[in-house]
């Protein structure tokens, strides 16, 4: 039976809430502003209000605030489980599995030391702690235990936030640390739910260890097996008729939730399953990346600064006056950063990391937060930790998240890492500029035709090989070589899918809401009638992502040359045309084509030469060209190209630049177009259709969606 809060529980209930929330966001603001973790002033914040200070100055305020009810606190603590659930939630969106499978040798030794050599100096710390430090009710063991696993661990979300505020997340360094600090946290939580086991039997046994272990082990597989496929066929289905950020917060709350019993029903801590449960939802090709902000806002604008703050209303500094615990303190807090210093650094050096690296590593990793507050709390409930032993765990992530950040600082200053980093990152930060041209997923419809090979390698040629990439088979191409297509997408994440049924241009399009970031479909002969072919055109009329169309060169009697020797690129200083020159710049980057950016000046509407003012017509029209071309220029050399210059007069923009590619002997014409519904047919502009009517060259035309207003219609 349900037994409530009465009115006055529930205005200090509320009261509790609104002032831990207040001062929890003030201070963790004021830390933000001092280029620290947001965590540690919302922790103080709990201390502030904490029997250690807010006890102190007004002692009948204090107790009013925190009565010593069992229902009061307990209704308090819900809402701080719940904060961490999603925050752990949170880490698992950001823990990618295979960026520590892709770091290789420096993510796993620096891993191991990073956690073996703090684990040993955990565990001896916890032998010789005065024995007013362990619960009444624990082994030494296991005692000794939770201070190895709150000593080794390092705080993922704690970490990058220091490397984002630093702007150090892409740096080499800044990868292996947040490898390694995922690895830590997966293993931190490992550990607490196997040592968690141990207290709750009040023995270590082998049974014990192979029983939470085993139980953890079937849980995981079974997570990111059946849970996976599960989870993904949720979010497909909310996601089926485009972006629904409500049905995915549902699937992500049910998935956190159910992941959740099923840990504590294993005698597992809930957060690890919330924390498996962020993983799958990441790993899921369906996920709308929006969702995570959502959580992200919710979690720490509200839920986990509650946490961090109830976690620091069980702190009492006063404790630490007594006996020897200061010294003690000092000793746990000595050792936490001197063990996990060394330890990183050790196995980056053995990595061939230089010394300055390892130095970064070693002063990154030592950022901790969340996970050891969960095990102190996890400690403390389970009677292994006295009051004193928590607060002095809970001390350490104070000091050594400062220690992170500042000596993160100093050690970062005026360091730009190798030629080859600073060539990646200069890539990197130009692709996470482009329109079109990005790492998101890729679907490529065909119908088995050598059109379909052709799109395939204009995919390769110009889309980095991190982005997926999936083959969506469509009826008339049951004979498609999926082998083929596969292998010219060689180094790339590939997977197939089939669209059947009377309406396989609707399952192209349903099959794009489902998160790609462009469609590219390969078109041959012109059907009568219609832009392309009756599939091809009700596609594009349907399109709700960019839509790239490649008609492969006339003549040829094999897909696509091995490389192109020179493009015509329009440029018209529309998005669509800036698209266009992103396709075009890539593949140049690869295959070393030359590219011509190309400007026609429209005669069209001019009066005879006779009757108009000498160059009062040339003088607009020459002035938008030069900047026009000036713009595409400047993407061109930041994507360390040279391109060429051609401007040209004609009364039809399509004939010149047919002119343009005959006389270039260009083999590569890339346009960009704005996709219009004209009396329910596709319209991607006269000149466009002109370059694919009468060029022989290979064409490329990057499509960008039709506008919909509020009402559906263009």
């Amino acid at each position: 039976m349900l037994t409530p809060l009465d009115e006055h529980q529930l205005l200090v209930f509320w009261t509790q809430l609104l002032v831990l929330v207040a001062f929890a966001r003030i201070c963790g603001e004021i830390m933000r502003r001092a280029n620290l973790p947001s965590v540690i002033g919302q922790l103080a914040a709990g201390v502030i209000l904490g029997p250690s200070i807010f006890g102190k100055v007004w002692p009948d305020g204090f107790h009013w605030f925190l009565p010593d009810y069992e229902i009061q606190s307990g209704a308090l603590y819900a809402v701080s489980w719940l904060g961490v659930a999603l925050l752990l939630v949170t880490a698992g969106f950001e823990t990618d599995l295979g960026l520590i499978r892709r770091l290789g040798r420096a993510a796993a030794l620096v891993t191991g030391f990073s956690l073996v050599v703090p684990l040993i100096g955990g565990l001896i710390v916890g032998k010789i702690l005065p024995d007013e430090f362990v619960g009444a009710e624990s082994e030494r063991l296991v005692f000794a235990l939770f201070v190895a696993a709150a000593l080794s661990v390092s705080a993922l979300a704690v970490i990058a936030k220091i490397l984002s505020e630093l702007g150090l997340m892409r740096r080499d360094f800044g990868q292996i640390t947040v490898a390694a600090g995922m690895a830590n946290d997966v293993v931190g939580w490992v550990m607490l739910a196997v040592f968690a086991g141990f207290a709750t039997s009040g023995e270590v046994s082998i049974g014990g260890i192979i029983k939470t272990v085993g139980g953890l082990a079937v849980f995981v597989v079974l997570a990111m097996t059946v849970g996976q496929r599960v989870v993904d066929r949720s979010l497909r289905y909310v996601r089926r008729n485009g972006p629904n950020i409500p049905g995915a917060m549902t699937v992500v709350i049910f998935t956190m939730l159910g992941y959740g019993v099923a840990t504590q029903a294993l005698g597992i801590e809930a957060v690890l399953g919330a924390f498996v449960a962020g993983v799958v939802l990441h790993r899921s090709r369906f996920q709308q990346q929006e969702v995570l902000h959502h959580v992200e806002s919710i979690t720490n604008s509200f839920l986990a600064p509650v946490f961090f703050a109830t976690a620091g209303l069980r702190v009492d500094l006063a404790l630490l006056g007594e006996g020897d615990a200061m010294q003690w303190a000092l000793v746990v807090v000595l050792v936490a950063i001197v063990a996990k210093f060394a330890g990183a650094f050790i196995g980056a050096r053995l990595a061939g990391q230089s010394s300055r690296a390892a130095t970064a590593l070693g002063a990154g990793l030592n950022a901790r937060g969340a996970l050891e507050i969960v095990i102190a709390s996890v400690g403390l409930s389970l009677g292994v930790f006295t009051e004193t032993a928590y607060t002095v765990i809970v001390i350490v992530p104070l000091v050594t998240s400062i220690f992170a950040a500042v000596s993160l600082r100093i050690v970062v200053r005026d360091w730009r890492g190798s030629d080859q980093e600073q060539e990646r990152l200069d890539r990197e930060e130009a692709l996470s500029k482009n329109l079109v041209v990005k790492s998101s997923r890729i679907l490529l419809p065909s119908q088995g035709q050598p059109a379909s090979i052709a799109a395939a390698q204009i995919v390769q040629f110009a889309w980095p090989k991190e982005a997926p990439a999936t083959i969506l088979t469509v009826d008339g191409g049951d004979d498609i070589d999926v082998e083929v297509l596969k292998a010219v997408l060689d180094e790339r994440e590939v997977d197939h899918a089939h669209a059947s049924g009377p309406d396989v241009a609707g399952s192209i399009v349903t099959e794009s809401k489902l998160g790609y970031g462009v469609v590219v479909v390969g078109v041959a002969a012109r059907h009568e009638g219609v832009l392309y072919s009756p599939m091809v055109d009700e596609m594009l009329l349907n399109a709700v992502t960019p839509v790239v169309i490649v008609r492969r060169a006339r003549g040829l009697d094999r897909p696509l040359p091995a490389a192109f020797s020179r493009a015509i690129v329009p440029v018209t200083g529309t998005q669509s045309s800036r698209s266009a020159q992103e396709v075009a710049f890539a593949i140049s980057t690869q295959l070393g084509t030359e590219v011509v950016l190309s400007h026609v000046i429209n005669r069209v509407n001019e009066l005879p030469r006779i009757f108009a003012r000498r160059g009062a017509a040339d003088e607009p029209a020459l002035t938008a060209a030069t900047s026009m071309m000036a713009s595409a220029v400047e993407r061109a050399n930041q994507a360390g190209l040279e391109p060429r210059e051609l401007v040209r007069e004609g009364r039809s923009a399509g004939e010149a630049l047919v002119q343009a590619a005959q006389s270039e002997d260009a083999d590569l014409v890339v346009l960009g177009a704005q996709l219009r519904n004209v009396d329910g047919r596709p319209f991607i502009g006269h000149t466009v259709e002109t370059v694919l009517e009468r060029s022989d060259a290979t064409v490329v035309v990057v499509a960008q969606p039709r506008q919909r207003a509020g009402n559906g219609h263009d």
